[in-house]
């Protein structure tokens, strides 16, 4: 699989140190300010990890040229109708998520089964620590949480963030009633994990037309 990697910061750094060792190829690396070029091989997909602002353009120019994209930025949900749109009309297939994470997905299964459990007067938090060069706060991952805590009838009272040092990711969500506290949390040792999925994404995206969450692939 050849791949272009948009946003050549810490994670697409580490997407191309597990894709040599997969026997996979980086056709090119592309930071903010590069030029768009064209002529791109055939079998090629993208992957993203740059700033939320980028993402549409990232994403217009990908579909424009035939690309397959995986999108791991966050931040930029609020235009997801109109990414929709362009993957639509591109007819190419593109990816994105929260969270690459494989252990995530399963701790989203396992909040969404405490949720159901619970009854309805314990109260629901989530609370999320990260590194200091992350820019969203709520990360993606602490709103999809809240998400799956609405679905099961639990509103999170509140959404807390952190951002210090060089925190892979933590992710808690607790359940408060009169009488004791659930508290479930999920800690990323590092980011390969997300680097792991990303490819995981890409390898599947090859051949799909439409836009499809990382979920998807996984059936978590």
């Amino acid at each position: 699989m050849d791949l272009l990697l948009i946003g050549y910061g810490k994670m697409n750094r580490l997407v191309a140190e597990l894709a040599a060792e997969q026997g996979h190829r980086v056709v090119k690396t592309m930071d903010q300010g590069d030029a768009w070029t064209s002529g791109w091989t055939p079998g090629l997909v993208a992957i993203d990890f740059s700033v939320p602002a980028a993402v549409l353009e990232n994403l217009e120019r990908c579909m424009l040229a035939g690309i397959p994209l995986v999108i791991g930025t966050t931040g930029w949900y609020d235009q997801l109708d109109r990414a929709r749109t362009l993957v639509d009309a591109a007819q190419v297939g593109a990816v994105y998520g929260a969270n690459f994470s494989v252990g995530v997905r399963a701790f989203y299964r396992v909040v969404a089964a405490a949720a159901a459990a619970l009854p309805a007067e314990y109260e629901s938090f989530v609370w999320e620590a990260h590194h200091r060069r992350k820019l969203d706060a709520p990360s993606g991952t602490a709103l999809q949480l809240a998400e799956v805590l609405n679905a099961g009838g639990h509103s999170a009272v509140s959404v807390a963030s952190n951002r210090a040092g060089f925190i892979p990711g933590t992710h808690t969500v607790g359940f408060d009633g009169p009488d004791d506290t659930l508290t479930l949390t999920h800690t990323a040792r590092s980011r390969r994990g997300f680097a792991a999925g990303a490819l995981t994404a890409a390898r599947w995206v090859l051949d799909k037309r439409g836009l499809h969450e990382f979920g998807e692939i996984l059936g978590l």
